[in-house]
């Protein structure tokens, strides 16, 4: 894994291999009735992530959660969620609940310092508002509500170093999108209503802001960013006067996933996210020296509320050479195993002070066969081509399964939608034993 230079860089340093991209498109630029997501998660290049369902709960009033770092006070319900996440982490990279809201996080630096101390990584508040909404606008209110109460801070690597930044936020669900950018506890988000969106490393809310933190211009205007007379562009206000080497390559991504993105518009499915996702020439799928795409996701929201939500997760880095598997909300979800990583309680490197000293093996069954998979096809051309052919042959299964469920061609009993994650990746696992 690459490691930041020193502790003193590591804490607000743009420049150490950092990067994501989340897209949604919203009727007319959908070829369905429906909002489409799409996230691929950008992290060290050895670091596991897993596919976790968490069903929805009743907690006891006044009791604690603890978060990645610190305690939070609990709410008494909670929603079903399933989240693509860093193995050793509380948070979550990406996910869905189980009322249609999805939500993808990224890192950025502005203006703003990165706190040097404890609080709520990003991915804590990505959670959190899974848990605790029921729309894309109610996720909103949630993630701003806990970033005044409790800020955003801490490694956000399994790393001694420590490394944190800033986080911004794309936000969707059955009707609606929302942008939400942070720095620090400030913010302002843009509502997406219609059309196609896409966010990657850096402040894009200019000057259509729908909401903000009622001291954000203030406090613009107070250091001096701001005359108070201008228009009130929230990207150019608050992003570093000088832009660091990665957030420049963050801006060539940007543009270049907007540009596939207006390419598409009207014609935007789920299979067209994916190709989004595995683009390599435009950065969008990485493998960039220490950091590569962990993992990606991709979900279709129907606006037609008695139509289910799918979500196609792959649980594997390089989504160019994984498989996206369905998931929906159903009777009969449960956990995976094969995409669950082993968990070291109170040895957790996490745990234990100080943090992250020693190292340990977090890989799930499916990413020790998955990491064979592509080793076989680096050194076996043939046999290669035949592993990543069942692999599209599987993942097309699945498209073409819930294709016919929203065309209300395919009616399973709802035990059998509840376990379709489970048994697709099931198959992939026996497909690379």
């Amino acid at each position: 894994m690459e490691r930041p230079a020193s502790p003193q860089m590591a804490s607000s340093s743009p420049d150490s291999p950092c990067s994501c991209d989340c897209f949604v498109s919203v009727p007319p630029a959908s070829a369905i009735p429906a909002v489409i997501f799409a996230k691929n998660s950008d992290r060290p290049r050895d670091e596991v992530q897993e596919v976790v369902f968490v069903p929805a709960g009743t907690h006891t009033p006044g009791s604690r959660l603890q978060c990645t770092y610190i305690e939070v006070e609990q709410v008494s319900k909670t929603h079903a969620v399933i989240l693509s996440r860093p193995s050793w982490l509380w948070g979550a990279e990406m996910g869905a609940n189980e009322h249609g809201v999805c939500i993808g996080n990224e890192a950025v630096w502005t203006k703003e310092p990165v706190g040097e101390g404890e609080a709520l990584l990003g991915m804590d508040l990505l959670r959190l508002a899974l848990e605790r909404s029921s729309s894309a606008q109610e996720a909103l209110h949630v993630i701003t509500g806990l970033l005044e109460r409790y800020g955003q801070g801490g490694s956000c690597l399994e790393d001694a170093a420590p490394f944190s930044y800033h986080s911004t936020f794309l936000l969707a669900d059955r009707t609606e999108a929302w942008v939400l950018e942070t720095a620090g506890r400030l913010w302002a988000a843009q509502r997406i209503q219609e059309g196609a969106r896409n966010i990657s490393n850096q402040l894009s809310i200019g000057t259509d802001i729908s909401a903000q933190h009622p001291e954000l211009r203030t406090h613009a205007q107070a250091k001096g960013w701001w005359d108070g007379q201008g228009a009130f562009d929230f990207a150019q206000i608050f992003s570093l006067t000088q832009q660091p080497v990665r957030m420049e390559a963050a801006k060539a991504r940007f543009q270049a996933g907007r540009e596939l993105l207006r390419q598409r518009q009207g014609g935007i499915t789920a299979e067209v996210m994916m190709g989004i996702l595995r683009d390599k020439e435009s950065g969008i799928c990485m493998d960039s020296g220490g950091f590569r795409t962990t993992a990606s996701m991709v979900s279709v929201l129907p606006q037609d509320p008695t139509q289910p939500c799918v979500h196609f997760l792959t649980a594997t880095p390089d989504p160019s050479r994984s498989v996206f598997k369905p998931f929906i909300f159903g009777v009969g979800v449960a956990q995976a195993p094969q995409v669950l990583s082993p968990t070291f309680g109170a040895q957790d490197p996490v745990r234990t002070l100080p943090r992250f000293q020693t190292q340990v093996d977090r890989r799930h069954t499916l990413y020790r066969g998955h990491q064979a998979a592509l080793g076989l096809m680096e050194r076996d051309q043939d046999r290669g081509q035949q592993l990543q052919q069942k692999q599209r042959d599987l993942e097309q299964e699945g498209l073409e399964a819930t294709q016919g469920l929203l065309a209300g061609e395919w009616a399973p009993p709802l035990w059998e939608l509840g376990s379709l994650f489970q048994a697709f990746v099931k198959r992939e696992s026996q497909a690379y034993a």
